[in-house]
């Protein structure tokens, strides 16, 4: 029983890790990355799809986004779309391929994203303390109904802080290298 609530919290906690990844990927650096956009959600025959869906992203230079759509109807909602985002970036376009120019981030900018990268960490070490006392409950409730005695599950409690600790460390480790990545010049 210990194993397999220590099991769930731990595939918990990696999957909060990935989500935080894929956030902090959609964090705009002074670099192109394809990972700006392909979030995105464009109004197209009559639903919501993905950008990646729709197109084939490219980032031929260190300042530029390509999006080629394989579809030209779906130019107009894709060009809609990334004006309506928060990415900031103007897209033009020849009518078959999208550009999205990357402008070089300011210093202001910079501070701000930065800001940005640490309340999503926050919110990050928040879901993995939330899988934390999610485990801590069931060990307790096993506890309660006899299944476990208090040596295990005192045990069990320390794994699980272990567990946490470590996870978290993760999240701080590449919150650290985002921030470095977006003050870089």
């Amino acid at each position: 029983m210990i194993e397999e609530v220590l099991l769930d919290a731990e595939d918990r906690m990696e999957k909060a890790i990935t989500a935080f990844e894929h956030t902090l990927a959609t964090v705009r650096t002074g670099r192109a990355n394809t990972g700006l956009v392909e979030h995105l959600q464009v109004s197209v025959y009559g639903q919501m799809m993905p950008l990646n869906q729709l197109a084939n992203l490219a980032t031929p230079d260190a300042q530029l986004i390509t999006i080629q759509p394989w579809d030209r109807s779906s130019v107009e909602p894709i060009m809609k779309a990334i004006q309506q985002s928060d990415i900031g970036i103007t897209p033009s376009s020849d009518g078959a391929l999208i550009r999205l120019p990357v402008p070089p981030l300011t210093e202001e900018r910079r501070r701000d994203l930065v800001k940005q990268v640490h309340a999503k960490t926050e919110e990050a070490r928040i879901a993995v303390r939330n899988v934390r006392r999610h485990a801590i409950d069931e060990l307790r409730k096993e506890l309660r109904d006899g299944d476990l005695s208090e040596d295990d599950e005192r045990r069990a409690q320390d794994q699980v802080e272990k567990l946490t600790a470590a996870h978290v460390e993760r999240l701080d480790a590449l919150a650290r290298e985002k921030e470095e990545e977006l003050l870089a010049v």
